[in-house]
């Protein structure tokens, strides 16, 4: 399962695998990510925001508005919900982010300080 999450709790989903996309943070599997500034480390990697890009070890992610697009496709947030491509969606509420794709894929991930924990 993938996603892609900010640690402001934006986040979107991106393919069938369930890949959710984080204003500030792409998750690509279950660990642990920390966030240093414009830096997150996850287990796939570095990944580093500079404006309205977010760089991964899979592409580049471009934010205007509600709108973001990255490798996979388009991901449009709405209040505490943002709708991937396929269906997928990913949905908000305090600390913890919701993560469900059509074919039944789920995943939480929660943040505390600088630390997001995603099972």
């Amino acid at each position: 399962m993938k996603l892609i999450l900010a640690l402001v709790m934006s986040f979107m989903l991106l393919s069938v695998t369930v890949h959710a996309v984080q204003s500030q943070t792409v998750y690509t599997g279950p660990g642990t990510y920390s966030t240093y500034g414009n830096n997150t480390y996850g287990p796939d990697g570095p990944q580093s925001r500079y404006g309205n890009q977010l760089y991964t070890p899979e592409g580049v992610y471009s934010t205007y508005g509600n709108q973001t697009y990255g490798p996979n496709g388009a991901y449009s947030t709405y209040g505490n919900t943002t709708y991937g491509p396929d269906g997928s969606t990913a949905t908000t509420y305090g600390n913890t982010t919701y993560l469900n794709s059509p074919d039944g894929g789920t995943a939480t991930c929660s943040r505390y300080g600088n630390q997001t924990f995603c099972n």
